[in-house]
């Protein structure tokens, strides 16, 4: 039997370890008790589970259920200005990731035609030219820049809107509320007039696409009569939000790390046919969609434990990817890694529907930028980038880059 360990107040959140790594505090509970009982900031007894079996088994269980109306959803942080919650959330029509089958099904194979294997690499020539475009106006830059505002962010929110038919002329506004919406230590208040922006904003735009449609997925969507305004208002949140959030922060923060491991930066360098594995490993090593919840309906056995009806648990996919039970040297990066079977991309009913458009993304990004700036470096100390941790998907704020001839550089 795994040894008691005391009950943590709250999830742990500070970074000591590293702007890379999992908080130390976590990495210890999971190799004492890889299922540990947690006592949330409300008071609220619940459990985080951060061990790579027992979370894959987890979220396999449709036991653990995603829903927010079935019971009270207890924050795991310390978050000012947010209410203690005394009832359980309403469900958002058309977010399906806050959704369990059959209602999640049914919304889901709606749109998995649009994310397989074979159309991403359909859109692939379109990447490339958007990636191809975007380092242009890079290099036409005097460094340093902000990797993140030329290029990481840019470039996945250019696609997304393609993909879904939303202008790109309007990303000031969605870029602003999703980044709004995501802050961890902001009041509820102001999270949800950034949500309500967006939903506002998004509704107008699926009415004009069921009256009038156009050759994009929101479209192809619309056109279905058996969907509401507000479900395809919460389809098109979840996609846009998702779509280019999570690829801008692996773009630069993927870059980040690349910059201070040079060994294994000199090696993609050196062989691009690595680049696919080195994806997948960046994926397994930062896991910047790290926690996630699950609501239990009925008592289940995981890990040893029992996890009663009614509790609210906490996954870390990114102690999970660091679990040294499942993947050899876990904090080291290595591109030669066999990473496949992370959990960054999740796992069960609710893996992440856009992760091929997600890969694509990042190998054509990250090959184009290494190939087109051969002496990218930091402008700045490591330990000057502004990283993410007040955010709910990691990554860094602005990522200060620079290389030595500032002339446009050859494509």
């Amino acid at each position: 039997m795994p040894q008691p360990v005391p009950v943590p107040h709250g999830l742990p959140v500070d970074r000591d370890a590293g702007p890379f790594d999992p908080p130390s505090a976590i990495t210890r509970l999971r190799e004492a008790r890889p299922v540990s009982p947690m006592l949330f900031p409300d008071g609220h007894e619940g459990w985080l589970v951060t061990g790579y079996a027992a979370v894959r088994q987890l979220m396999a269980d449709t036991r653990f259920s995603s829903r927010q109306d079935l019971g009270v959803l207890h924050v795991p942080y310390e978050t000012p200005g947010m209410p203690v919650a005394t009832e359980p959330s309403p469900q958002v029509p058309g977010l399906f990731i806050s959704m369990d089958p059959p209602d999640h099904t049914r919304l889901r194979r709606m749109l998995t035609g649009a994310f397989t294997v074979k159309r991403m690499k359909q859109l692939e020539e379109r990447i490339v030219e958007v990636v191809e475009r975007q380092l242009d106006e890079l290099a036409r830059l005097v460094p340093p820049v902000d990797l993140v505002k030329e290029f990481a962010l840019p470039v996945p929110s250019l696609v997304i809107c393609e993909l879904l038919g939303v202008p790109y002329a309007d990303r000031a506004g969605f870029q602003g509320d999703s980044a709004r919406f995501l802050e961890r230590d902001v009041t509820l208040e102001e999270k949800m007039a950034a949500y309500g922006s967006l939903t506002s904003y998004l509704a107008e735009l699926v009415t004009r696409k069921r009256a009038a449609p156009d050759d994009d997925l929101l479209s192809d969507v619309a056109r279905d009569g058996g969907l509401t305004v507000e479900e395809l208002t919460g389809i098109a949140f979840l996609l846009l939000l998702a779509g280019h959030e999570t690829t801008a922060n692996m773009l630069a923060l993927g870059t980040f790390a690349l910059l201070e491991h040079p060994g294994q930066l000199a090696a993609l360098r050196a062989d691009a046919a690595l680049l696919p594995g080195a994806v997948e490993e960046l994926m397994r090593y930062l896991s910047i969609a790290d926690v996630f919840y699950r609501y239990a309906t009925e008592d289940v056995e995981l890990g040893g434990e029992t996890i009663t009806a009614g509790s609210t648990v906490v996954v870390s996919l990114l102690a999970a990817d660091r679990d040294p039970e499942r993947f050899e040297d876990p904090d080291g990066l290595d591109v030669r890694r066999e990473a496949r079977g992370h959990l960054a991309f999740g796992h069960g009913v609710h893996q992440c529907l856009g992760q091929q458009l997600a890969r694509v993304e990042m190998r054509v990004g990250f090959e184009a930028l290494l190939r087109r700036f051969p002496d990218l470096a930091l402008a700045v100390p490591a330990g000057e980038v502004r990283l993410k941790s007040d955010m709910n998907i990691y990554g860094v704020h602005e990522l200060p880059v620079t290389w030595s001839d500032a002339r446009e550089v050859s494509a």
